[in-house]
């Protein structure tokens, strides 16, 4: 018998909440079903948080699910306040559509994008267009004050100061699920936990307009063992675009990962078969690499392509004298006129650090490599005699390694 793939979602850690379990379990067993997942374009690049989303339209397509990309063209004018303590900044047109673009691209790379596999809708196309006035008339009503004050979404940005503008959100979403049931028949919208509260808004705006059953399902957010939110880095997000991060650092990121979360994050950002992944959580002690080394394969061949992961994996080889191609170790192109300025000075300069603070507390601290020296004179300088061949391997902290090249 063909497991139903809401099971395997949860056998696999990804599903948080759902409003009707066995209607849900009972929707997804019909072949050609579809659901939705929503992406506001705030940035130009899908981020690892990102990733779990679409590692979940991956397995449904793979069951015979359809799912819907929905890109938040329209409702990005406005900034979701879920999970925020501030107002977004608000974006231009042209913005929007560019990383509207950029998304749609980078899901292309993920996702199976053949005929009758995916839908892919903006919703700027009915949101933009639309008249206010009959839209609060058409949605208003089924809305409460008292209610959506209550949502976690609203609750926790009321000693900071929610705007009116902010306010209208959570009815706009609510709106797009009610416009892809009546064009596609989708009953089920899913995401991030964090969009629970949005979430449940759609489905019941479904039920009162439409008298039809509406479903909602909620995903668990990738966090350390600690639980706080993964996919930082020294420069930022995790993201998905290699021009902002690197390939070979976004192997390492997996590849560095704590011991507790390595299995947790095979099953929830992987293909790998549950049974291989037990083997892998059997495994103790420094044996933990292997591990580690897989999954940091897997999760960069699903990003980025096999090819580009086994050379991000042969060039951390190479940097931990394992030997291999150090190619892919990122670079940073300094002009001569760096030569002979402090190594703070470079570091800051080219976002290595994140300031000159960060880097003084890098070099004070011992965590600063020239080669294989560990430089402790706190205002050493960048030397051209350091250079071999133009090229000069520098280290921050354990584990990140940097190419700086003479350009």
């Amino acid at each position: 018998m063909k497991k139903n793939i809401f099971d395997t979602l949860v056998e696999r850690g990804y599903v948080a909440q759902v409003t009707h379990e066995n209607e849900v379990r009972d929707y997804l067993s019909k072949e050609g079903a579809t659901f939705y997942v929503g992406f506001d374009p705030t940035a130009d690049s899908l981020h690892v948080g990102h990733l779990l989303q679409l590692m979940v339209m991956r397995h449904m397509q793979n069951a015979g699910i359809v799912p819907i990309a929905l890109m938040g063209g329209g409702t990005g004018y406005i900034g979701d306040p879920s999970d925020r303590t501030d107002m977004r900044s608000v974006m231009s047109p042209e913005t929007i559509e560019y990383n509207v673009g950029c998304f749609a691209e980078q899901m292309k790379r993920i996702l199976d994008i053949s005929d009758g596999k995916i839908i892919f809708v903006n919703n700027a196309d009915w949101l933009v267009p639309m008249n206010y006035i009959e839209f609060i008339r058409e949605v208003g009503p089924h809305f409460t004050v008292n209610r959506m004050l209550s949502a976690d979404c609203y609750k926790q940005r009321l000693d900071s100061g929610l705007t009116f503008l902010e306010f209208n959100y959570m009815m706009l979403q609510a709106y797009d699920f009610l416009n892809l049931f009546r064009t596609y028949g989708c009953r089920l919208q899913a995401g991030g936990d964090d969009q629970w509260s949005n979430i449940i808004a759609g489905t019941e705006l479904i039920r009162r307009k439409e008298q039809e059953p509406a479903y909602g399902m909620t995903f668990q957010l990738l966090t350390t063992a600690s639980g706080e939110k993964m996919g930082k880095t020294a420069r930022g997000a995790l993201w998905l675009d290699e021009d902002k991060c690197s390939v070979y650092d976004f192997y390492q990121y997996w590849r560095n990962v704590e011991d507790e979360v390595v299995t947790r994050s095979m099953r929830l950002l992987t293909m790998l078969p549950l049974e291989e992944i037990a083997e892998y959580d059997k495994l103790i002690g420094s044996d933990i690499n292997v591990a580690k080394e897989r999954l940091a394969l897997e999760v960069t061949s699903i990003v980025h392509g096999r090819e580009k992961a086994e050379q991000a994996a042969q060039a951390a080889r190479s940097v931990f004298g394992g030997g291999g191609d150090d190619a892919s170790v990122p670079t940073e192109n300094i002009t001569r006129e760096d030569l002979g300025s402090t190594f703070i000075d470079v570091l800051t300069k080219y976002g290595l650090t994140a300031s000159k603070s960060e880097a003084r507390r890098l070099i004070s601290q011992g965590g600063f490599y020239v080669g294989d020296e560990n430089v402790k004179e706190l205002f050493a300088t960048l030397d051209e005699d350091a250079f071999s061949g133009g090229e000069l391997l520098i280290r921050l902290g354990k584990k990140r390694y940097v190419k700086l090249v003479i350009d």
